[in-house]
């Protein structure tokens, strides 16, 4: 069980930075003397919001601000970093900023470059999340926690997070828990047994890791070549559908910026 001390520090350190709050995803871990988790069980909302259409390998592109719903905090905004085969991506919002995925091994560098051109630097990233274990999503964790005097928590999900190559220690997260101020997370099983995917249901951002591919445009499922339980992976498919986000961003292919939800809604039944 998450303790509540912790989740009192954690509101009320959101509640005195809000409007400064940001996050990155890339694929790493780091555990904090400080705990940023919190639970909660409210359903995803979505809200639009627009991102890069093309980039080169290496190089890093930036999203638009999304829309706000009555008095709910601005959602945050979305930085990809391209390496190539495989993506990481920075979700921030003010002056803070939380890392998904790491890339492979030596990726820091890249890491760092995509926080200098949104105006952050690694003070100012407040987690990390891995969206599952395999090494071009988490090969860089070690170097990212060095980066940030390994105090950075990072997150993952339980049957992953011993997987994980990391100097300090992890918090497992699943279904009902939200991070660094208000990323949910969502169980996507199948394509590791821990996967999980991060949600602003506020932006209506999803960072799917391995979970969905993109496809010119389109989305698809995770790679039969790498998913043990292809069974498993399609229900999480079906599961990602029945959320409401404008954005997907994946680990591989380009990212889909307008109506994707609708796009997973639709494989997941088929069509």
């Amino acid at each position: 069980m998450t303790d509540l001390r912790l989740i009192t520090r954690r509101m009320l350190l959101r509640d005195l930075g809000r409007g400064g709050l940001a996050v990155m995803v890339l694929g790493g871990a780091a555990c904090t003397r400080v705990s940023i988790l919190e639970t909660t069980t409210t359903g995803p909302e979505g809200s639009s919001t627009s991102g890069p259409s093309t980039t080169t390998p290496g190089s890093t592109t930036s999203s638009a601000g999304a829309s706000t719903k009555g008095s709910q905090p601005a959602g945050h905004q979305w930085q990809r970093v391209d390496l190539g085969f495989v993506s990481a991506y920075i979700l921030y919002r003010g002056g803070e900023a939380t890392i998904v995925d790491t890339g492979v091994g030596g990726s820091e560098g890249d890491i760092e470059a995509a926080l200098t051109e949104i105006g952050l630097g690694w003070g100012d990233v407040g987690a990390l999340v891995v969206t599952h274990l395999h090494p071009d999503h988490q090969g860089s964790v070690p170097a990212v926690l060095a980066a940030t005097n390994d105090v950075l928590p990072w997150f993952a999900g339980a049957a992953d997070l011993a997987g994980i190559d990391a100097p300090t220690e992890g918090q497992a997260v699943g279904d009902g828990d939200s991070v660094a101020g208000g990323l949910e997370i969502i169980e996507t099983p199948g394509h590791t047994p821990g996967h999980i995917c991060v949600l602003d249901p506020v932006a209506g951002i999803l960072v799917a890791g391995d979970a969905l591919t993109g496809a010119n445009g389109e989305v698809a499922g995770p790679s039969p070549d790498f998913t043990p339980d292809m069974e498993l992976a399609n229900a999480s498919v079906a599961k990602l559908g029945s959320f409401d986000y404008e954005v997907a961003l994946f680990g591989h292919g380009e990212p889909v910026v307008s109506g994707a939800s609708a796009l997973v809604a639709e494989l997941a039944g088929g069509g």
